[in-house]
């Protein structure tokens, strides 16, 4: 029998997901594969290269035939702080135009939809790299994802985060990423993973916590307070009202009915 392939991005909010496969009791269980970008982990999805894999929820409505494993997920209730718009000091009222981290598509349909359901208007789009300090140089507002937001110096930026702007606006929580498959069925036990990497979520943070620039209490924090690696009754309304808006706004080709494993 094959060992199963999974994919997941090599963000530290993806770690608890992960870690037992790296480290804990499912080591050598499965070939996984990380990479920095969400972005490349759907590709793998979509050529049929991988079993299982953690993706930005927009691939969902992108990549035929796909399911999704039920409960785990990467999302937060109310502030996640690692997906924001940034400014030099402008309200998002006053922004004219915005540099878009294309890493994660789920976050660039997320501004857009925030724009143009929350705000009323739409600002100029420009495609960039994750550097700020460039990002800014050419556009009046920023869209960070990841770690790098997370790096974030906000004595020199005003921050405006996304799953807290989305709360605001709809009283729901929202959901980034879920593990997806091709298959009839998947043998591999994410949920008892997830739990395993949440018991350890002190080592992790540990780990993420120097490069990232946090401290390990602040970085702690982050993964189990900011990040939810489990859907409730509001996150997974609110995953239906963003492909709702996210078709509205043509987005999206259509809204494909959530069909889980």
């Amino acid at each position: 029998m094959e060992t199963p392939r999974i994919s997941a991005s090599s963000y530290s909010n993806t770690a608890p997901l992960v870690w037992s496969f790296l480290y804990g009791s499912m080591r050598g269980s499965v070939e996984l594969i990380l990479d920095n970008a969400p972005a490349r982990s759907a590709e793998l999805l979509l050529q049929d290269r991988v079993d299982a894999a953690l993706v930005p929820i927009i691939a969902y409505q992108i990549i035929d035939d796909v399911r999704l494993i039920p409960d785990v997920c990467v999302g937060a209730k109310q502030r996640v702080r690692s997906v924001c718009l940034v400014t030099n000091g402008k309200d998002l009222s006053d922004v004219k135009s915005v540099a878009l981290d294309v890493s994660s598509k789920t976050s660039v349909v997320l501004t857009k939809i925030i724009f143009r359901e929350f705000l009323g208007f739409e600002p100029e789009w420009i495609d960039a790299e994750p550097d700020i300090d460039a990002m800014l140089a050419t556009s009046d507002a920023a869209l960070l994802i990841g770690d790098p937001a997370l790096m974030i110096d906000e004595s020199r930026y005003k921050e405006f985060d996304l799953a807290k702007l989305w709360h605001q606006h709809t009283g729901f929580g929202f959901v980034f990423a879920m593990w997806m498959t091709r298959r009839e069925t998947c043998t591999i036990d994410l949920a008892s993973a997830r739990d395993e990497g949440l018991a350890h979520a002190e080592d992790i943070a540990a780990n993420y916590a120097t490069d990232i620039g946090l401290s390990r209490d602040e970085m702690k924090s982050y993964l189990t307070e900011n990040i939810s690696y489990s859907i409730n009754d509001s996150m997974r309304h609110g995953m239906e009202l963003y492909f709702e808006l996210a078709a509205k706004h043509g987005l999206i080709a259509k809204n494909r009915e959530l069909v889980f494993l």
